[in-house]
């Protein structure tokens, strides 16, 4: 499978136990650096960029078989051993894959709110509503803000998507491509058949927030069958941003 060498941003000792943490749809590393400078104390944190995410290449082939084979290909080429790993959302469902496929290679598995497991919801609206932003018009990024704000009403999120935008010599242009998301979406919302893949017997903890609904009864059992699930009051699906001490506090818990 042919693999990207993914872009990352590293915080702590290099002597420290390896923690990785992989980033969601539409992230990007620097979305995790509060809580990667604080788990740096106690290990070497590499926050990665996943394939068509921040600085990391653009590639047609976006799935969890491919994104998995990044995450290994950058263990190979920076010579760690077993890792710790944190995933939330998409990373989390990378992170889950990759377990599966090179358990020798995971020493904890943590996932954010996010289960091995299909959803129904789309993204086509959303990536439609980027699409049709008129960049060309564009003269900062708060008029995007306001001409994004009927399709994607929570301000925070709007914000989010918008640190895709950057601000070039010639004008606003988009870091991702848009099209290969638009292709790729169904591929984020599954997960792939695991009937070939043995259950993950290593430690495994599922954090999910009180008020999410992407981590259900019995939805890890059958592939983390020693997997703990925790859940972290008044907290969305963005639990390290909406709970960050509890969040570190649970990680840092597993973890020791």
């Amino acid at each position: 499978m042919e693999t990207v060498e993914l872009a990352f941003e590293q915080f702590g000792d290099e002597q420290n136990t390896p923690l990785l943490i992989l980033h969601g749809f539409f992230a990007s590393a620097r979305n995790w650096r509060a809580c990667a400078e604080k788990l740096a104390v106690n290990f070497c944190v590499y926050v990665l960029d996943a394939r068509n995410h921040g600085a990391s290449p653009h590639a047609e082939m976006m799935d969890y078989e491919s994104m998995a084979a990044d995450v290994a290909h950058f263990i190979e080429q920076h010579d760690l051993s077993a890792v710790n790993i944190i995933g939330h959302s998409m990373g989390g469902k990378t992170a889950m894959w990759f377990a599966l496929r090179y358990p020798e290679l995971v020493r904890n598995l943590i996932v954010v709110d996010i289960a091995p497991v299909s959803y129904k919801h789309s993204f086509d609206p959303l990536i439609h509503a980027l699409q049709n932003l008129p960049l060309s018009e564009l003269k900062n990024r708060k008029q995007a803000e306001e001409l994004l704000a009927d399709l994607i009403p929570d301000m925070s999120y709007r914000q989010f998507l918008l640190q895709n935008l950057v601000l070039k010599t010639d004008g606003y242009e988009w870091r991702i491509d848009l099209a290969i998301f638009k292709r790729n979406a169904a591929n984020i919302l599954t997960f792939p058949n695991n009937e070939t893949v043995l259950p993950f017997t290593g430690q495994a903890l599922f954090l999910a927030g009180g008020n999410s609904r992407y981590i259900k009864e019995n939805s890890t059992e059958a592939l983390f069958p020693f997997a703990q699930i925790r859940v972290i009051p008044d907290a969305e699906h963005w639990i390290h941003i909406q709970q960050p001490q509890a969040f570190l506090n649970a990680v840092t818990d597993f973890l020791s």
